[in-house]
């Protein structure tokens, strides 16, 4: 069984929608697999990004690679439509001078076809997302709700 990261664009993962969008650091540089390249937020919180699989996968583990984020929600939901999202966790993130944040989060095995990942607050005025990873299996068509 082969683990694969499902928040690359090139498995047709799509960020569908995002809180503040800057021309220079848009959202979809969240799924094109580079550290170096991010979607900053425009000010105030919270701010938020759905990421679409398309598909149920199953994820074992979810990092984020961030910068100044102070408070992470993530949530997920396994509908048609980006609704009814459940809470997977809420957590804290240290704050690290002049470095990405690389925060990884285990899980036993969730089913997702959608992830929101809301900034409840953060150590600045702005923040960045750099890079989201989701480990995981696909399920088999059969399965999905």
């Amino acid at each position: 069984m082969k683990f694969t990261d499902y928040c690359l664009s090139s498995e047709g993962t799509d960020v569908i929608q995002a809180t503040s969008s800057d021309e220079k650091y848009p959202p979809e540089n969240i799924t094109d697999g580079k550290s170096e390249t991010f979607w900053t937020t425009t000010g105030m919180f919270p701010q938020e990004f759905i990421i679409c699989f398309h598909k149920c996968v199953t994820i074992s583990k979810l990092t984020i690679q961030c910068y100044c984020v102070q408070t992470l929600r993530i949530e997920k939901s396994v509908s048609k439509d980006p609704v009814d999202f459940e809470e997977c966790i809420e957590k804290e993130l240290q704050h690290k001078e002049g470095e990405l944040q690389t925060e990884e989060f285990s899980f036993p095995e969730i089913q997702a076809t959608y992830l929101r990942f809301i900034i409840l607050s953060g150590f600045d005025a702005f923040v960045s997302v750099h890079r989201v990873i989701a480990e995981g299996i696909t399920q088999d068509s059969e399965n999905q709700t």
